[in-house]
């Protein structure tokens, strides 16, 4: 009945608030530190549970299992190649990133190149989580929430009308944790609802087996491996939504653009008490998304064997149409409650992070330079409150994309993502390109991925990526040696938390693309799927590329961190020296 499954999301919902209000009582939310970065006190675990559900929400839900339904299990490799980035990120990224003391990337981007650099990347960011992630997320979010609880039939609206009143209600609740809480309490109830999603997650496809299987479990996994066979291969060819010649190229950039540059992501990781927790938190996340396939992909191919091709209206429908089905009526309450978290966590993260970089990158530079940390956070919750209201007004007309929704987010990222991460490295990796580099890039980069949408429509963007990533790079440092800057860049210590790196942080690296490699030789003609004979080198082509890649970075970082400690003890012994002869 429908009061058991209400009761239950309330009970478990309530729960969530009240806990995160309770861990949170005592923080201190009147600093910009303490309310936008959880008073850099964040740990591993904490980081990662926040990490996960910031990212897993009902977008991927949905929209994964909505491609694999229509096409196969190619399209987990949004999922499953994201360990490599976050080892980038453990080992490139946030050592720099904690090391400057930033708040925000558009930060870093002002110590690298100047304050116009840093407002233009914050105003990319904000357009893109308004008219983009935001209102795709409440999209999804609604699809499910009205699937479970049948409010469209209940309320006899339209499906346009329930997802703006569903969009709405979530707005609320989203803008009352950002703006009473702060990022420690968004972090919280990630933390909590992400126990709950991996519980409910995996449910999800055990009981659809079930289903698939007519009651019986064993039955249900044979026919899921021998129905189709070819639905479960994940090495896609130049004809595939995601080809496997983009894995180590466009896929990559567009994932170290997510999980190294990405401000809604990021911003836990900046709230870190220390390096090695930093690094024990987007390595744990890594390790997680390796097993985000059987919840994000299997359930879609799982849902095309019990519906049929034509069996749904389309394909997004999958997830939604499979949780109503197989999941017992006293359980409905609570997997919604957990998606209702995820969808939360989502929003919460995004929007956490738009009123960073409205307050910090655009008010306080360009309106107010003497503004107060109070007047800060005010400020920062009515602008929350406006990003929200446009959000939710935009969120119904998601519904006539053209293309699959996960698809058409990826997309609309392509517009801005991959100058903001050549900007970031060329920062890191150089030191006399100029403020004038990524300006023109950012020029560069939008008129032609524009043209390509335009006159190459057909071409995978992926593809486009591939090639618009070492362009951007060639157009910076082209710049760079045309018109260098006159002072070199030294990157800016900060002193605000120790970065000694975790000791586990290789050899956990190399467990999780150990893990990574063994999920994609699972799902490959080496595994279980079935494919034409052109599969199998293509599979073994990926998995040494990647051990041959990650190799590199690790190899890269472990001399870097050498010379950096061997500078540090000279420089030590050199002051030591020069404080005894001064005696």
């Amino acid at each position: 009945m429908m009061w058991v499954i209400v009761s239950s999301f309330l009970v478990y919902t309530g729960f969530v608030a009240w806990f995160s209000w309770y861990k949170t009582r005592e923080t201190d939310l009147t600093s910009s530190d303490g309310y936008f970065l959880a008073g850099r006190s964040l740990t591993g675990i904490v980081i990662a549970g926040s990490l996960i559900l910031t990212n897993l929400s009902t977008e991927q839900m949905v929209g994964l299992n909505g491609q694999g339904f229509g096409e196969s299990m190619v399209v987990m490799a949004w999922e499953v190649t994201s360990p490599i980035a976050l080892i980038f990120m453990a080992f490139i990224f946030l050592p720099r990133y904690l090391k400057a003391g930033i708040s925000t990337i558009p930060d870093f981007l002002e110590q690298r190149y100047d304050l116009r650099t840093r407002q233009i990347v914050s105003i990319l960011f904000l357009l893109g989580y308004a008219v983009a992630y935001l209102p795709t997320v409440l999209y999804s979010g609604a699809l499910v929430l009205d699937s479970i609880f049948s409010l469209s039939t209940i309320s006899g609206t339209s499906q346009f009308t329930t997802v703006m009143i569903v969009a709405f209600a979530i707005g609320i609740i989203g803008c009352c944790y950002v703006i009473f809480g702060g990022l420690r309490a968004c972090a919280i109830s990630d933390t909590i609802n992400g126990v709950g999603l991996i519980i409910g997650g995996f449910l999800i496809p055990f009981l659809a087996l079930v289903a698939l299987g007519g009651g019986n479990l064993v039955y249900g996994v044979d026919k899921l491996l021998h129905a189709n066979p070819a639905k479960l291969n994940a090495i896609g060819n130049h004809e595939s939504s995601v080809p496997w010649t983009v894995l180590l190229t466009g896929l990559l950039f567009n994932n170290l653009f997510y999980w190294c540059t990405n401000q809604a992501i990021i911003q836990r990781t900046l709230g870190a008490k220390n390096l090695a927790e930093g690094q024990k938190g987007v390595l744990y996340a890594g390790f997680f998304k390796i097993f985000g396939a059987f919840f994000l992909v299997l359930p879609g191919i799982i849902a095309f064997l019990l519906y049929g091709e034509g069996g749904l209206k389309n394909a997004d429908m999958a997830y939604p149409s499979l949780v109503t089905d197989v999941l017992p009526l006293a359980l409905s309450g609570f997997l919604a409650a957990v998606l209702f978290g995820a969808i939360l966590s989502s929003f919460n993260g995004a929007l956490n992070s738009s009123i960073t970089l409205f307050t910090l990158d655009i008010y306080r530079p360009i309106f107010k330079p003497n503004a107060k940390e109070r007047e800060l956070v005010k400020v920062g919750r009515i602008f929350a409150g406006g990003l929200a209201a446009v959000a939710v007004i935009v969120a119904p007309f998601i519904i006539f994309a053209p293309s699959g929704l996960y698809y058409y987010l990826q997309e609309m990222f392509g517009f801005y993502n991959i100058p903001i991460i050549a900007m970031v490295l060329v920062g890191f990796f150089s030191k006399h390109v100029p403020s004038s580099a990524p300006k023109i890039t950012i020029l560069v980069h939008i008129v032609v991925y524009a043209l390509s949408k335009v006159f190459l429509g057909h071409v995978n963007f992926l593809y486009v990526l591939s090639v618009l990533f070492p362009l951007n790079i060639f157009v910076m440092v082209l710049v760079g040696k045309l018109r260098p800057r006159t002072t070199a860049y030294e990157l800016y210590d900060s002193k605000k938390v120790d970065l000694t790196p975790w000791k586990h942080a290789r050899i956990f690296s190399i467990f999780i693309l150990v893990l990574m490699i063994g999920v994609y030789a699972f799902f490959s003609p080496i595994g279980v799927a079935e494919a034409s004979a052109e599969y199998l080198p293509m599979s073994l082509v990926f998995m040494l590329g990647t051990l041959v890649l990650i190799s590199g970075v690790i190899w890269f970082w472990r001399s870097t961190t050498l010379k950096q400690r061997k500078q540090e003890a000279e420089r030590s012994k050199f002051n030591q020296a020069l404080k005894q002869s001064s005696l």
